[in-house]
């Protein structure tokens, strides 16, 4: 009988205990923000709280699940019977689609744990246009200033087009000037001659290879004349380029048979010489095939290296490519430069030949 009452007296003194301890309530412990808009930034809530207990409740630590979740609350002891409020907010930048976040509480309190929740839907920004007319070109603008038009066959034509446009808010014309040796091999034509604010035009090019006698890489050049103004400058100049290429697909089996042959050393030392004198140097092609041999084009970037070649090659024979090589200018040195040439031999239409020489 004394342990049983012993017992009890413990029980009720745990009891008593326990209604002097804080007891902490929400109002609600869950929020759904719906639907927010990523552009309009962070969205708040407020969670009210109420100690039911009979002494001071302390809120210890207020915790986010991720840091794209922040909470503030009040840090102040909360006395019985009155309230206390933690604000949770969201950060939507970079976090599209749904969310689910947990802030997580820890008191003094009979229950020491206690977690509220957020929710909601993040509908991304709209991606804004992006203006793809960047370059200027006087009062248009393009997205840029070169066409290339890939490769074509001889003998054939080939169009592309570059577009511009009328940024401004007034009027202007457009029109395409070139010389006339380049309107023969490039015609063009213009969409909108005379283009109102925000319209958008196109300078469309049809080159004709029939009308040079050029192979391999070209560029042809037309200056864009806006309000009838002609200036020859980088800024107005479009560069259109193109790939010259011979088509050897129809070649019958008896053809390929009785094709040229390009035999040739792909490197050569053109010796020493002083600096600002002009230095002279040949070196042999041969046909090795049946047919003659073409040289359609041999050409060199540097501008200092002039090249005389012969045009054609019969079976069997050598043909001799002649270098002139200006050192006007150029430091004393190793130098190394590349000749290409192009012929009709079908399996080696191009080679490439090294060219070293010595200025003192």
């Amino acid at each position: 009988m004394k342990k049983i009452f012993s017992t009890l007296c413990m029980a009720l003194v745990a009891v008593a205990m326990m209604g002097q301890n804080p007891v902490i309530t929400f109002e609600k412990t869950e929020h759904d923000f719906g639907k927010i808009h990523e552009e309009d930034g962070r969205v708040s809530v407020v969670f009210t709280f109420k100690n039911e207990g009979m002494a001071p409740l302390v809120l210890s630590n207020v915790r986010a699940s991720c840091g794209c979740t922040t909470p503030t609350w009040t840090k102040e002891p909360v006395e019985p019977g009155q309230t206390g409020s933690i604000t949770v907010t969201y950060n939507p930048n970079g976090r599209p689609g749904r969310f689910q976040k947990t802030v997580t509480i820890t008191s003094n309190a009979t229950e020491a744990t206690k977690r509220v929740y957020i929710k909601g839907e993040v509908i991304p920004k709209q991606a804004k246009p992006v203006n793809p007319y960047t370059v200027p070109v006087g009062d248009l603008s393009m997205k840029t200033k070169t066409l290339d038009l890939g490769t074509i066959n001889k003998g054939e034509a080939k169009i592309g087009e570059l577009e511009y446009s009328n940024l401004t808010d007034v009027e202007h014309t457009a029109r395409l000037r070139m010389n006339a040796q380049d309107e023969v091999f490039l015609g063009s034509q213009v969409t909108l001659p005379t283009i109102k604010s925000k319209e958008v035009g196109k300078f469309i090019f049809s080159l004709d290879t029939r009308a040079t006698r050029l192979y391999g890489p070209v560029e042809v050049y037309a200056y864009v004349a806006v309000d009838d103004k002609t200036i020859v400058e980088d800024a107005y100049k479009l560069t259109i380029k193109a790939n010259i290429v011979e088509d050897f697909s129809a070649l019958t089996t008896e053809e390929k048979q009785q094709a040229p042959i390009i035999e040739l050393l792909k490197e050569h030392n053109a010796g020493t010489i002083a600096a600002g004198k002009r230095l002279k140097y040949v070196f042999p092609v041969k046909n090795s095939g049946a047919n003659p041999l073409e040289i359609r084009r041999v050409y060199c970037t540097d501008n200092a290296i002039n090249i005389k070649p012969c045009k054609s090659v019969k079976s069997g024979k050598k043909g001799s490519i002649v270098l002139d090589i200006n050192t006007t200018g150029m430091e004393a040195g190793t130098y190394v430069r590349e000749i290409t040439i192009i012929s009709n031999d079908y399996k080696n239409s191009i080679q490439k030949v090294k060219i070293n020489f010595t200025v003192e």
